[in-house]
């Protein structure tokens, strides 16, 4: 078979779902995040294994996304829409029940006269300046939006991944001075919220990344293994090279394979030169520049070839491919190719 194959482990995401649970603390709702496909990995498999596993709260980018799970999971659990009330959503808002995080004077105005008794949240601009209510907008809307009941009021930080960085504590006192005495729930933290410490915690923490593997949850367990087919193996000589533009050329007779994933699976060109794949627990470099469909790898360091090479795993995280490509690790996930033949474990 000339596909390559990713296997997702549903209960590693259930496990690093219930770590950050336990790391969330006893009075606090953990949710979920499951968008963009649930980051690459299957939106509508991983959302019923973590509804399975207890989360009860869901989150997605887009109403579409929304409708989906809901597809899947029938009547629970919550699910919210970060992107809000957009025009032309408000029937599949309702009919699927999806919770709107409202973010502007305009999505509160479509709302009100076109769901008026609809569920809602309300998203706060801290200081990201991406999406929220901004201060002034909040100052003028609070108190009809408050008394209309909202489910959730959060924000979301912009530098959660760098723990001393001063934003995250700006971005807390901003919170807590936009909402302190509301007695709506709150919501900061999402992974990297999370690791930050209680006093960022609130009422309901939203792990995305942490789920599937990504830093900056290092005790993360690995979610994903990505192994690829060798099609055809060689010996280059010297002075040979290798691929596109000649990129890499061969000092030694050196034993080259290669395999059958490319930037079009979502293996970025720019991780060559620098990445590696592995053998059982060999490391071979990738050699030559990453093309569509190929990747040419230096195997001269193997006693035998094996039928295919892991190019993500338990010896090579999707962050440390993700930072041969000069890249983070949510862009490998959520650029990972629908070529790909996909083995959900437990089956």
């Amino acid at each position: 078979m000339g596909a390559a194959r990713l296997t997702i482990d549903l209960d590693a995401i259930c496990a690093n779902w219930r770590a950050l649970d336990a790391l969330s603390g006893n009075d606090v709702e953990t949710a979920a995040v499951v968008k963009a496909d649930a980051y690459g990995i299957g939106a509508l498999r991983v959302a019923k294994a973590l509804a399975d596993a207890g989360a009860t709260s869901l989150f997605v980018a887009l109403a579409e996304e929304g409708v989906a799970v809901r597809g899947m999971l029938g009547n629970q659990p919550d699910i919210y829409v970060f992107s809000g009330h957009m025009d032309g959503e408000s029937d599949a808002l309702a009919s699927a029940r999806l919770i709107p995080l409202l973010n502007a004077p305009e999505q509160m105005a479509r709302h009100a006269t076109n769901t008026p008794a609809h569920p809602f949240g309300v998203q706060l601009d801290t200081g990201m300046n991406r999406l929220g209510f901004e201060p002034s907008d909040w100052n003028d809307c609070r108190g009809e939006l408050l008394e209309s009941g909202p489910l959730l009021v959060m924000s979301h930080l912009a530098c959660a991944d760098e723990p001393d960085h001063p934003m995250n504590a700006q971005q807390l006192d901003a919170f807590r001075g936009m909402t302190d005495g509301i007695s709506a729930r709150r919501s900061l933290a999402a992974t990297g919220g999370i690791l930050l410490g209680p006093e960022y915690h609130f009422d309901l923490t939203r792990p995305g990344v942490g789920l599937y593997g990504g830093q900056p949850f290092g005790e993360a367990r690995p979610a994903i293994c990505l192994d690829v087919p060798v099609i055809q193996t060689r010996t280059v000589q010297p002075g040979e090279s290798v691929g596109y533009g000649n990129a890499w050329t061969a000092a030694v007779p050196t034993k080259v394979a290669t395999i059958s994933a490319g930037y079009a699976d979502g293996l970025m060109r720019s991780a060559a030169p620098g990445a590696v794949v592995f053998a059982g627990n060999t490391p071979c470099p990738v050699i030559g520049r990453i093309s569509m469909d190929l990747v040419t790898v230096d195997v001269g360091g193997l006693q035998e070839i094996p039928a295919q090479l892991q190019v993500i795993g338990p010896n090579l995280s999707v962050d440390t491919f993700a930072e041969a490509a000069g890249t983070i690790g949510y862009e490998v996930l959520t650029s990972l190719g629908a070529r790909y033949e996909r083995v959900y474990l437990p089956q």
